[in-house]
């Protein structure tokens, strides 16, 4: 049986950074007890997001992003193909530099056409609050909808 992880990512405490986090709970009450797939919390990016991934076949990481498009739209991208706001760091290396530095030390991971993540483009990731801006909370049940349907169209036939 396949393992799936996934990951909501960000900080509770800057406001729209908290998305991951709110969408990875809408996701968690809305799956039902499936065997082989755990849904976590965390504030790590880089080498420590790299490290939670070891053992599992899949991962879907779930972020906001700051691309310039309108707050609250909500993507799957590759990891390949961009950033989130934990996916690369100044302190850090990116995603898929991690990857590549997991893979070369004989880490057992995901393999890249098996990581996705959805990503909601945020507004405000530097102000300190509990409470997201309205576009990106109004975002949080598209984007947990959009978590689910890669769970049930592309990894459960799979």
């Amino acid at each position: 049986m396949s393992r799936t992880l996934i990951i909501g990512l960000g900080n509770p405490i800057l406001r729209d950074d908290a998305v991951g986090l709110h969408v990875a709970r809408r996701v968690q009450d809305a799956l039902p007890s499936a065997a082989g797939i755990e849904v976590v919390q965390e504030c790590v990016g880089g080498l420590r997001l790299m490290e939670r991934m070891v053992g599992y076949d899949r991962a879907l990481l779930i972020d906001a992003r700051r691309s310039g498009r309108p707050p609250g739209t909500v993507q799957l991208l590759d990891p390949l193909d961009m950033t989130t706001q934990h996916s690369a760091s100044s302190h850090d290396v990116n995603l898929a530099t991690a990857l590549a530095v997991g893979r070369r030390s004989g880490a057992r991971l995901p393999a890249d056409d098996q990581i996705r993540i959805v990503a909601v483009e945020v507004e405000d990731v530097e102000t300190f609050s509990e409470t997201m801006s309205p576009a990106v909370e109004a975002a949080v049940p598209a984007a947990a909808d959009r978590v689910l349907r890669v769970i049930e169209t592309e990894w459960e036939a799979a």
